[in-house]
């Protein structure tokens, strides 16, 4: 299986290879040319196939762009610099506004998951002219995340292990990449199984995950993300200035991964730092919270973005 699946997965959306002096990036388009432009950023271990069960009916009134992060899918997946800053968010941010205004978006909505969710947050804190909306799918600021992680050590393990130095966890992993990836994505979700996952969008994530460069690259991925990483040093400053975000917010967070057992729910965590007036949808599911409870999402998106 290749690209046919991923047309299969997404029937009416186009196939976008972006080529710009930050490298290649892959994407799927859909809906009207003229419509309000939504970009949708996936999280880890998956790539833009994630947003399969949701793409059509959101492009119903939008120009959907579904991207494959840096290193992931099909995009290029380059080495990185010592210090990370190649995977920083703020990084990824700034290249994915250059390729945005490259394919004719200047303005734009942003829904992200996960790691799609931290480069969104990011973007929109750097670069808040150029966001319309933005919806983040079960994530805290990574600032928050390290600091519960430190309070209680031994939680979320692969924040850790993914941020060590190369090339331990990459070695570890690519022994058996599936057993790897496979038992995250079987950990995370509710059903505790590959059920919620669809096979065609299984087998893109299996074809990613299964390239030594790519595994590396979402290393590094956690690694601009670490503990004295760029990623956690941005947040600090902008929660330091008392910096928000400018635009409407909407917070989902699921039940059974994000909210669970934790000392407050992530809304009131954005609420408290970077997102004073957002509002929030909590969901009776694992982290993957799309191919999870997609009629519920996809209705809370459409309302939000029609606001």
């Amino acid at each position: 299986m290749t690209e046919d699946v991923a047309t299969n997965l997404f029937s009416d959306f186009e196939a976008l290879w972006i080529d710009t002096p930050s490298g290649r990036w892959f994407a799927r388009a859909g809906g009207p040319a003229d419509a309000p432009p939504l970009l949708l950023l996936h999280g880890f271990p998956q790539t833009h196939a994630m947003w399969n069960p949701i793409a059509a009916g959101l492009a119903a009134h939008r120009r959907v762009i579904c991207l494959d992060l840096r290193g992931y899918g099909w995009t290029d997946a380059p080495k990185g610099e010592p210090d990370h800053s190649t995977y920083a968010k703020r990084t990824i941010g700034r290249d994915i506004v250059a390729l945005m205004e490259q394919i004719g978006h200047v303005h734009f909505a942003i829904a992200g998951h996960d790691r799609g969710a931290r480069v969104a947050y990011r973007l929109a804190l750097d670069h808040p002219e150029r966001v319309e909306r933005l919806a983040l799918l079960d994530i805290v600021p990574t600032a928050i995340q390290w600091q519960r992680i430190e309070a209680k050590p031994g939680s979320n393990p692969h924040w850790s292990f993914l941020a060590e130095p190369a090339p331990e966890p990459e070695r570890i992993i690519g022994q058996d990449p599936d057993a790897y990836f496979e038992g995250l994505l079987t950990q995370w979700n509710a059903a505790h199984d590959l059920s919620v996952f669809a096979p065609a969008a299984l087998e893109l994530y299996r074809q990613s995950w299964n390239v030594p460069e790519r595994i590396h690259a979402m290393c590094e991925d956690y690694r601009g993300g670490g503990p004295d990483g760029p990623d956690r040093a941005a947040d600090r400053a902008d929660l330091a200035a008392g910096k928000t975000l400018a635009m409407p917010v909407l917070v989902f967070a699921s039940r059974h991964y994000l909210d669970k057992n934790k000392p407050e729910p992530a809304l009131t965590v954005w609420q408290q730092t970077f997102a004073p007036k957002a509002t929030g949808v909590s969901l009776d599911c694992g982290h993957f919270v799309v191919e999870e409870k997609p009629a519920e999402v996809l209705a809370a998106l459409r309302q939000f973005l029609a606001s």
